[in-house]
């Protein structure tokens, strides 16, 4: 099949409308009114990222020949306008959700957003009281001189860009906002009505006072937000050279060329003139947005209203036979343990660190960390075996995209606190999540592996739904400990049997699987797959699974991102099915289900089917053997592919309709996956 003419989905546009998935939810009524302003923050947050990252990219791609172009099947420059299209109608739909539908529905619950035209005096006071106790010396302006460049903007800070008039002269002005303080004030209630103000306001209410000593008959501000290049030139040694490159890169962030200019689109014309002529910004990088940038921070929107106005939060659920009163090395001596998070407790996994860490017939940790918390207590566990005099061995993945800053941190500490900490393989990331504890048990080495698809990070655990395997099964356990003496060594670890490992061995063991359900469709014997991942972008595994689907194999998809697959095209993907499921938590698990024959195989891994997951990173997928749990994650599969709620259609038209089955009554993945947990544990 040639790859250059099968059917595709470009990556960026995919992307584009998974983010408008997100902006489904924020205008889903049956979602809480707080958790729909959550979901305008999300939506807002990960347009910035894939300007940082994607559009930057694009953008450089834009000086490449002719020729280069070619090669790549795709016009950058058309590619950017077509992005700048998308992204300025789904800014609208942003814009209207949240000025003609959430703020009145706050309203509805006696829950007001006052701007500084709304302020009464007493109110106004109490405004003009914050404001000079707690902001205005933190405000100084920027007074701006035509003859000299504009200041550089920080990335994503918010500003005011202000104009000052006096007898039709004008003066302008920058302010920054502070970003040590709530973005939201509450202010005092009146008659059982709850009020809030934006930082904004407040500032907009204030403006005589920070300018007061300018002569002025009128004065406006309207908001701007600079997103900045955020790829980075760096040295590849993996040392402290690069740890000190990559520290120093961090502070260019800063000051990386824009790739959008987000402004007011009250804007008079003549100030966003003078933006564009001092930025040397236009074009694709230009888009109007409404009176408040950076949504990001309205993650935080208080609730001053009733409770339901935000999910329930689940207490987390006990994992059958596993028990913080008792040894869990113990118990995963006898049988394999899955934990589902965030359905069921992480402390599970933190548990299973601290008890080897003060266990005196442990002698060596070894572990991969990507993301960490901000205060890690898997971190505090690794100090304390190291100081009871275990070996631990770290590997800290210091290129965890914008986690760069709290790696470096935590890398530094465990260093001072002497753990043994590894920096990666050259030219590859460390995307894998597993660990091995070594154990002295008869006076032999014994060991036990916890492998996860998500990260080892206990605040991002309760948001993400992963699966994550406890197992002392020596087929797994063997192939753990040559994957870490290879990391130990700083080399790529291959020709391992029993897991699937990239960036060499993954591609040719995946090929195999598929391969394996087309001879048993071509022999007339029941095929199918069914994947679930974050992404789908890698044009050879596409064209393996239109490959497979033209032979009959049965394929479900459950993506939850970006999807360049495109179903049910003829000739190419007629049984090919997919969904995505955006609910309250990120679907972030990735579960491989081959036919296999009628004798399923099973694995769970940390890859997605990407060229940088599958070529580029270090990434480890693992079976799972246990009965048990392979029903258990057989159902939660089932679950997801029965949700007639959440789910959504991928197609051609990207019109992200939801997904329609027969099942009743109405099928919500997240909240019947919880329960199906649950029934088990009283059942048991």
């Amino acid at each position: 099949m040639d790859i250059k003419k099968i059917p595709l989905i470009n990556r960026e546009i995919s992307w584009l409308y998974f983010n408008d998935r997100v902006l489904q939810e924020a205008a889903d009524p049956t979602v809480p009114l707080i958790e729909r302003i959550k979901f305008l923050a999300i939506f807002s947050s990960n347009l910035d990222e894939f300007y940082r990252v994607r559009v930057a990219t694009l953008s450089r791609l834009t000086n490449l020949n002719e020729k280069a172009k070619e090669i790549l099947g795709y016009n950058p420059k058309k590619l950017l306008t077509q992005i700048k299209n998308i992204v300025v109608k789904q800014e609208q739909k942003f814009n209207n959700l949240y000025e003609n539908i959430i703020v009145k529905e706050l309203a509805e619950e006696k829950i007001f957003l006052l701007n500084d035209k709304q302020l009464n005096v007493t109110r106004g006071t109490f405004v003009k009281n914050f404001f000079r106790e707690r902001l205005l010396s933190t405000l100084v302006p920027i007074m701006l001189d035509d003859n000299l460049p504009l200041p550089e903007l920080r990335d994503r800070a918010i500003y005011f860009f202000v104009k000052l008039t006096k007898n039709k002269k004008s003066r302008f002005a920058l302010i920054e906002f502070p970003d040590n303080l709530s973005r939201f004030l509450v202010l005092p209630d009146t008659h059982n009505l709850k009020f809030i103000i934006l930082l904004d306001d407040i500032i907009r209410y204030s403006l005589e006072d920070i300018f007061f000593i300018f002569d002025h008959d009128n004065i406006e501000a309207y908001s701007l937000q600079l997103t900045r290049d955020a790829e980075l030139d760096l040295d590849k040694e993996v040392s402290v050279k690069f740890i000190d490159s990559l520290a120093k890169s961090l502070q260019k962030r800063r000051k990386g060329k824009p790739m959008r200019l987000l402004y007011d689109k009250e804007m008079p014309l003549d100030m966003l003139s003078y933006l564009v002529k001092k930025m040397k910004v236009g074009g694709e990088n230009l888009i109007p947005g409404n009176r408040y940038h950076n949504f990001k921070n309205f993650i935080s929107f208080p609730n001053v209203g009733r409770a339901d106005l935000q999910y329930n939060k689940n207490i987390p659920l006990p994992v059958n036979g596993l028990s913080f009163g008792k040894s869990l090395m113990s118990m995963i001596a006898k049988k394999d343990f899955l934990i589902s998070t965030p359905y069921q407790s992480f402390d599970y996994i933190i548990h299973f660190l601290r008890e080897a860490a003060i266990d005196p017939k442990v002698k060596e940790i070894s572990i991969t960390v990507y993301r960490l918390a901000e205060n890690s207590k898997i971190i505090h566990a690794l100090i304390n075996a190291a100081k009871n005099g275990k070996k631990v061995n770290c590997l800290v993945e210091l290129r965890a995209r914008f986690d760069e800053s709290n790696n470096i941190y935590w890398s530094n500490r465990l260093e001072e606190e002497g753990v043994n900490v590894l920096y990666g393989i050259d030219g590859y990331k460390v995307h894998s999540k597993i660990c091995l504890v070594t154990r002295m048990e008869k006076g032999k080495p014994f060991h036990y592996g916890c492998l996860s698809t998500g990260n080892y990070n206990e605040q991002t655990a309760t948001l993400y739904a992963d699966h994550t395997l406890l197992t002392a099964n020596k087929n797994i356990t063997t192939v753990l400990v040559y994957i870490f003496r290879a990391l130990n060594k700083s080399l790529l670890p291959k020709d391992l049997k029993h897991l699937v490992v990239s960036p060499i061995d993954s591609r040719p063991a995946i090929y195999k699987l598929i391969d394996n359900e087309i001879k048993n469709a071509k022999a007339g014997k029941d095929a199918y797959m069914i994947l679930k991942m974050n992404s789908l972008a890698d044009e050879e595994l596409i064209a393996k699974l239109y490959q497979a689907s033209n032979t009959g194999v049965k394929i479900k998809m459950i993506i939850r991102g970006m999807c360049c697959l495109i179903p049910g095209v003829k000739g190419y993907s007629e049984n090919i099915e997919v969904i995505s499921i955006v609910d309250k938590y990120l679907e972030h698990a990735r579960v491989h289900i081959y036919g296999n024959g009628g004798k399923e195989l099973m694995y769970l891994t940390s890859a997605d089917f990407m060229t940088r997951n599958i070529d580029n990173r270090v990434e480890v997928g693992f079976p799972v053997h246990d009965e048990d749990l392979r029903k258990e994650i057989r159902d939660i599969i089932n679950i997801q592919l029965n949700d007639n709620t959440k789910a959504r259609d991928i197609t051609v038209t990207h019109t992200n309709k939801y997904h329609k089955t027969k099942a009743e009554p109405l099928t919500r993945a997240q909240i019947d996956i919880y329960n199906y947990l649950k029934n088990k544990n009283t059942i048991n």
